[in-house]
């Protein structure tokens, strides 16, 4: 018996919204690499501050990325797990040899404000099937990728 039956989901519904989790976990996954260079690579006088924060950002996103499979799987899909397959299907691009944290900065705000974009279109597509526990993984994503970026904003501002 399907899971996406017992919770009373709609089957080419829930196909379609695992089609769009399946994109978004590609880029978090990119996403993730990333900011796991610039934890490594970062230098200059916010140091200490930086390294910190990225490693705080990476382990959230760590989260975020087993959230978004298990959802997958709850819906009756399968997530990826090559990397290969990631980086074909992201639109999330790999970034290397960053160790400016005011470039870092720009890359993780430009980065977050493409997946607040990916997460609105996911929870509009998860509303119209009536998937209200994908509609309220992707609103809590939301609400705190929000506060992050005008947080990452304030401070890149200094």
């Amino acid at each position: 018996m399907k899971t996406q039956n017992l919770i009373g989901l709609d089957a080419a519904g829930a196909a379609q919204v695992v089609e769009s989790l399946s994109r978004l976990l590609a880029d978090y996954q990119v996403f993730y690499t990333n900011l796991r260079g610039f934890h490594w690579l970062i230098e200059g006088p916010d140091f200490f501050v930086l390294h910190a924060k990225f490693e705080e950002l990476y382990d959230n996103v760590a989260e975020k990325v087993d959230e978004i499979a298990e959802r997958m799987l709850t819906l009756g899909g399968k997530p990826e797990n090559r990397f290969s397959h990631y980086l074909q299907h992201a639109t999330v691009k790999e970034v290397s040899g960053v160790s400016n944290g005011r470039e870092a900065l720009r890359n993780i705000l430009e980065t977050y404000s493409y997946l607040l974009g990916q997460e609105r279109q996911v929870l509009a597509q998860a509303s119209e099937q009536g998937d209200e526990g994908t509609v309220a993984l992707m609103s809590d994503y939301i609400r705190e990728q929000e506060k992050l970026v005008w947080m990452l904003t304030a401070y890149a501002a200094k």
